[in-house]
C-alpha cells in the first residue's frame, strides 16, 4: 500500500496511515442484504449512485481511514467537533519536544456580516505579523523558563499559544468523513481548515473513486 502525505500551511501535513475497503466494499455491504454480490463494473457504480442519493448510507462505513494530522491548535478544535471519529493526539503532558508554531504571511478582515468568518487580506499587515511572532516567542521563552524552572509539563503548557502545532491520529468510516467534508471543504469554513478538508478528499479519492463521484454529485 502506497501511504500519502500532503504539506499544508508552513509546517503542517495530512498523512494516510492506513485504510480498509473499496468501492467494492461498499457494494458488498449493500448487496449482502439480499445474499448478493457484484453485477458488473456498471451496475456497482449505479448502485453506490442510488445509495448515496437516496441517503442509504450505511454500506459506506464499511470503508474506514486513519489519518496522521499536523495542524494548529485552532484548526484542532474545529476538526474535534467531529465527536463521531477516534483521536489520539500528541500530550505536552508527557513532552516538551518538537514544538512548532503556525504563522501567516496574509492575515484577513474580520467579516462585516458574519461573526464567525474573516473576508479580504489585510495589506501590508507586516507589522501586524511581527507583534504575532514576538507574543508567540515571548510565550514559548516563558514556558522554557517555567520548565528550567522545575514547574511541570501539566502546567508549563498553560502560556503555549493557539497557533502551536499538535499532532493527532484521527480514524473514522467514509459515511462520516463525507459528513466532515461536506462541513469543513466548504467556502463558508474556516480557510486553513478547507486546506485540511482538501487534502483528505484528495487522499481518499483514488482509493474509493466511485463513491466520492456520488458523494461529490449528489451532496
Amino acid at each position: 500500500m502506497e501511504l500519502q502525505h500532503i504539506d499544508i500551511l508552513d509546517k503542517g501535513y495530512v498523512e494516510l496511515i492506513d485504510y480498509m475497503g473499496s468501492d467494492n466494499s461498499i457494494v458488498s455491504a449493500a448487496r449482502v442484504s439480499l445474499l448478493g454480490e457484484s453485477k458488473g463494473k456498471d451496475a456497482d457504480e449505479k448502485l453506490i449512485h442510488y445509495l448515496k442519493k437516496n441517503h442509504h448510507d450505511t454500506p459506506f462505513e464499511m470503508v474506514e481511514f486513519v489519518f496522521r494530522v499536523k495542524c494548529p491548535l485552532f484548526i484542532r478544535s474545529q476538526w474535534m467537533r467531529h465527536r463521531t471519529f477516534s483521536y489520539n493526539e500528541v500530550s505536552r503532558r508527557y513532552t516538551s519536544e518538537e514544538i512548532d508554531f503556525y504563522y501567516t504571511d496574509k492575515l484577513r478582515h474580520q467579516a462585516e456580516n458574519n461573526r464567525q468568518a474573516s473576508s479580504g487580506i489585510i495589506e501590508n499587515s507586516e507589522a501586524i505579523q511581527y507583534l504575532i511572532k514576538k507574543s508567540t516567542e515571548e510565550c514559548f521563552s516563558t514556558y522554557e523558563t517555567l520548565l528550567a524552572n522545575g514547574v511541570a509539563r501539566e502546567q508549563a503548557r498553560m502560556v503555549l499559544p493557539q497557533n502551536m502545532y499538535t499532532i493527532f491520529y484521527v480514524k473514522g468510516n467514509l459515511r462520516n468523513w463525507f459528513h466532515f467534508l461536506d462541513l469543513r471543504n466548504d467556502e463558508h469554513a474556516q480557510y486553513e481548515m478547507q486546506l485540511y478538508a482538501k487534502a483528505i478528499e484528495d487522499i481518499i479519492t483514488p482509493i474509493v473513486p466511485i463513491a466520492c463521484e456520488a458523494w461529490r454529485y449528489y451532496k
